[in-house]
């Protein structure tokens, strides 16, 4: 599919998204950042997919939309159909199993990969999709685990997540919200955040290796409009505000994260937090 056909369809797809129940302009912003992704990356009509951390189906609807009616999606998610806010993961795969695109899509969820009942033939897949979803993971070592376990399965892999250094003192806000949040998980506060396991593309590229792909390019992925800048500066917040999270961190670690929080609040922008930028790496 043709990169304009793909963001021509985004109004449409953000529409049957559940989601767009509660924020269309959100959905809508969400959905076109995810088309230009799908439509920058060589996923024809009739390809199989493996998509791991599907969540609401932001990118699953869109993958469904690029592989057409001959195509197929596997959407994965650990988390249970439960999960989620505003709408709940199984909330939205009801939605968009009920529209058009619902044929093309098999949602899988409080599924984890590593699971050794969890398989398939070598090369089922034509693509697996990362997107927006590895920082969820417990440690970098689940997500090596995971790509080595994936590797057998699909042919190309298609990795997208933010990108931890930033280009403008506009995006700090966002950066450090991610950096408190990592430390609070790493610290051994477990929650139940986007970011869990934050990390470096060249971390990811070292670590690309020893999973058994290799990486064939990476390049940088426009997030201008995106509203997660903001929804991670709220969220950090929120976590280092409650004393139930906090309470279980060493002392010295729990100063530390008072501190970076008070720096947040001096450098947040109520409802202006430029995000981060994203990359995009290929692999084989």
């Amino acid at each position: 599919m043709h990169r304009s056909d793909l963001l021509a369809k985004a109004p449409s797809l953000a529409a049957g998204m559940a989601g767009a129940d509660h924020s269309q302009g959100d959905q809508l912003v969400q959905t076109r950042h995810r088309a230009a992704l799908v439509a920058s990356w060589d996923i024809v009509p009739g390809s199989t997919v493996l998509e791991l951390g599907c969540g609401q189906g932001d990118m699953t609807a869109v993958l469904a939309e690029a592989v057409g009616p001959e195509g197929h999606v596997v959407a994965i998610d650990v988390a249970d159909p439960s999960y989620g806010s505003p709408a709940t993961l199984g909330e939205s795969a009801d939605r968009l199993a009920a529209g058009p695109l619902g044929p093309r899509i098999d949602f899988r969820f409080g599924t984890d990969v590593l699971d050794p009942s969890v398989d398939f033939a070598d090369n089922t897949f034509d693509h697996v999709v990362l997107a927006h979803c590895s920082w969820y993971f417990a440690s970098l070592g689940q997500l090596r685990d995971t790509l080595t376990r994936v590797r057998q399965w699909a042919r190309q892999l298609w990795f997208t997540e933010w990108d931890l250094t930033p280009s403008s003192g506009d995006q700090l806000a966002h950066l450090l919200s991610v950096l408190i949040q990592g430390q609070i998980e790493a610290a051994g506060s477990h929650g139940q955040g986007n970011v869990r396991t934050p990390f470096s593309r060249e971390e990811l590229l070292r670590l690309l290796p020893e999973t058994g792909w290799a990486a064939e390019g990476s390049r940088p992925v426009d997030t201008e409009g995106l509203q997660d800048g903001d929804w991670e500066v709220a969220a950090c917040l929120d976590l280092a505000g409650s004393e139930e999270h906090l309470a279980s961190l060493p002392e010295p670690v729990r100063r530390l994260v008072l501190s970076q929080a008070d720096v947040l609040r001096a450098v947040a922008v109520p409802g202006g937090n430029r995000p981060l930028a994203a990359y995009a790496v290929t692999a084989r």
